[in-house]
């Protein structure tokens, strides 16, 4: 693979976690600021967690790939600094949990023997690059868009337009039409098309999930391989200039585009190319004969004294891969959780029968690549050792839930309580659905959709509910009508009714009979669409009512106490700092980051950090005058407002003319010199004026 950036060597790596370090010592001798390291920390993968004193830490895996090295690098991390639990998202990265905060360095260390990275797996970053996981090894692919998401991930990796946005920002690969990837619920989704010989995407912008789930707009339907890095690159540049910065709730690039309109978007999205590092980026696509790496050795003998559960299994969790004798197996990972010793026993299958490669997916499994069939029963035999050869992978009986109240600042409700309970009932009650992969059911404990429930056939969203006394019970909405429909094309669920949670089954239940009762062979979105909201909210309204409500209602799946709700404080998108000296020293410190870039001659870099340093120190005083400010692009308009019109500051020229230099020229060592010599000239200015200001209270 073509590397595309300097900052991925080892002495930045080791940079990274000596400053990581360092930060933490100086917040604990009170010289940060609370919220300033909050949003440092984030940025390097390291999470509050509900419980105090602990922080959860994610473990950020490109498109969900792992090597049995890197698997038991991230066991024997999980063993020696957390609890020996590994937990798969959906976003295909790893968390472990229970983690102090003083070894966090430590741990980030161990993990980079490996090459594997906790930077920018939260905060207000670029977040981990997804992709189907059968990218690769799909029949139906045009081809394999492994090569574009590692490069995607590799560019952006510790770039500076993206370290510090109003938000994040998630980016997914989708192998075919089927878009497993997602790609509309995306704020950048790709999908693989070829055009007259050529590799390239159909690109979707701006989708996302949430309280206000939006759909993603269609940028083109054929977008050249050579254009992804560039036109990813200009998005992010205007997504961090004028993506909303104080209101939390409106700062995804979903309502920017909403808000400005796709036309105006991308319209300044065309004015930055001249700014862009590369204006095309070839990305090398290897041709790999994956059959010269799988092993030859003799399949072990096995002998298998369930056949029909065997079969079953098969039926289910095997994947014919387009590598013909080759197969993949799905591993059903109940809740995405799994313990260290499964996972070195993992490791050891692959290394020793694979190709030294298996994925997490999106939906919280894992999938083992490349398996000759004869290796199959053995295969089997193993998992079922380790309670990894359950039956119904990605099917409705898998179903996707966030770790919720266990272990999250926002849940409201549990998640991983309901969920186990839900494929308890499938599994005893309703067999049928350990086949059946046309429903779609997944949970998250509150309405920010890491479980992705608003996308779902069957949505479950954890809430409360308050009865006539003022008591308060666990409760679950309910949605209905969501799906992945293909080819950047999806739907989001209805929430129809709001029911206790200890109800969660019963509601289930009632539309899984209704469904087999009165469908006709129509799919469930077709009879959703047919009956309509109000049929379904009719159909689940007997089990609604707070009036009514036991004592084992107020307590939650999983939990033995009585429900309290506790919502703590989210950490998802990092917290806007607004301290005067704060940022001063950002600027500063942007200013100091430019140097450093130009003495490797990495003139976009040094650029950026420049226009960043402008941005940090303009805001600085803005704050002080306590005007407020809720971008970048209103931030450079204000200060010329506020100082520059009115002669308090004298520039040469205004400072959106000397700041928006950035998209006037193409990076030079040149310019990226005068830009960093005018902003050290305009950081002196600033600071002597505030001097004076504070002088003269």
């Amino acid at each position: 693979m073509q590397s595309f950036r300097t900052e991925l060597e080892n002495s930045f790596i080791e940079k990274d976690i000596i400053e990581l370090e360092k930060k933490i010592r100086l917040f604990k001798e009170g010289k940060i600021d609370e919220e300033r390291f909050r949003s440092l920390r984030l940025a390097r993968g390291v999470y509050g967690q509900r419980q105090a004193g602990v922080q959860m830490i994610r473990i950020k895996l490109p498109y969900g790939k792992v090597t049995s090295e890197q698997l038991i690098r991230i066991a024997n991390v999980a063993d020696e600094y957390s609890t020996g639990k590994l937990h798969i998202t959906t976003r295909q990265d790893i968390q472990i949990h229970y983690v102090s905060l003083d070894r966090t360095p430590q741990l980030w260390a161990e993990l980079e023997k490996d090459d594997v990275t906790l930077r920018e797996a939260c905060g207000n970053t670029v977040r981990n690059v997804t992709a189907s996981e059968t990218a690769g090894i799909d029949r139906n692919e045009p081809f394999d868009v492994t090569p574009y998401a590692h490069a995607v991930f590799q560019f952006f990796l510790r770039n500076p337009i993206c370290q510090e946005m109003g938000r994040k920002f998630k980016i997914s690969f989708s192998s075919s039409d089927e878009d497993t990837g997602l790609s509309y619920i995306h704020d950048l989704g790709f999908i693989a098309k070829v055009k007259n010989g050529e590799r390239g995407f159909q690109v979707m912008l701006g989708g996302g999930l949430g309280s206000q789930p939006r759909h993603a707009d269609l940028l083109t339907e054929f977008l050249p391989a050579n254009q992804l890095i560039p036109t990813t690159e200009a998005i992010l540049r205007i997504f961090d200039r004028h993506g909303e910065r104080s209101r939390r709730l409106k700062a995804r690039m979903k309502f920017l585009i909403k808000g400005m309109g796709l036309e105006s978007f991308l319209k300044l999205v065309a004015e930055e190319k001249k700014a862009l590092s590369h204006q095309s980026v070839e990305i090398e696509y290897p041709v790999e004969d994956i059959k010269s790496l799988v092993p030859k050795a003799e399949a072990p003998q096995v002998v298998i004294s369930d056949q029909k559960a065997f079969e079953h299994w098969k039926l289910t969790n095997i994947i014919a891969q387009k590598q013909k004798g080759l197969f993949a197996i799905g591993v059903k990972v109940l809740l995405g959780d799994f313990s260290t010793e499964k996972a070195r026993k993992l490791a050891a299958l692959i290394q020793t029968w694979g190709t030294n490669e298996l994925r997490f997916s999106i939906r919280q499994n894992i999938l083992i690549r490349n398996i000759r069939e004869d290796l199959i029963p053995f295969f089997y035999s193993e998992l079922k050792k380790l309670d990894l050869a359950n039956p119904g992978y990605n099917a409705t009986i898998d179903i996707t839930a966030c770790p919720g109240t266990d272990t999250c600042n926002l849940g409201i409700a549990s998640s991983t309580g309901i969920a186990e309970e839900l494929e308890r009932v499938l599994r005893t009650e309703y067999a049928d659905y350990i086949n059946n992969k046309n429903i779609v059911i997944k949970i998250s404990g509150c309405m920010n959709a890491c479980g992705q429930h608003n996308m779902a056939h069957i949505g479950f969203q954890g809430m409360s509910i308050r009865t006539k006394d003022k008591l308060v019970a666990p409760a679950l909405q309910v949605l209905l009508g969501g799906g992945t429909l293909g080819n950047g094309k999806g739907r989001f669920a209805s929430k129809v009714i709001k029911v206790p949670s200890k109800r969660g089954p019963d509601a289930l239940r009632f539309l899984l009979d209704d469904f087999e009762e009165n469908s006709r062979g129509l799919s469930f979105l077709e009879y959703y669409d047919e009956k309509g909201e109000k049929y379904f909210y009719s159909l689940l309204l007997p089990l609604a009512s707070a009036d009514n409500l036991t004592n084992d209602d107020f307590i939650d799946w999983g939990n033995g106490a009585k429900y309290i709700k506790a919502i703590g404080v989210g950490e998802c998108a990092g917290v806007v700092i607004d301290l005067v000296q704060t940022l001063f020293l950002e600027a500063e410190e942007k200013s100091t980051f430019a140097h450093d870039a130009i003495l490797r001659k990495s003139w976009s870099d040094a650029i950026y950090h420049t226009y960043a340093s402008f941005v940090n120190g303009a805001k600085a005083l803005l704050t002080a005058e306590n005007i407020n400010t809720n971008t970048q692009a209103d931030i450079i308009a204000k200060f010329d407002e506020t100082f520059v019109v009115s002669n308090k500051i004298n520039l040469s020229k205004s400072f959106q003319s000397t700041v928006l230099q950035i998209r006037e020229y193409e990076p030079s060592e040149e310019f990226a010199k005068t830009y960093l010599e005018q902003a050290v000239g305009f950081l002196h200015t600033i600071e002597n004026y505030r001097k004076i200001q504070i002088a003269n209270v």
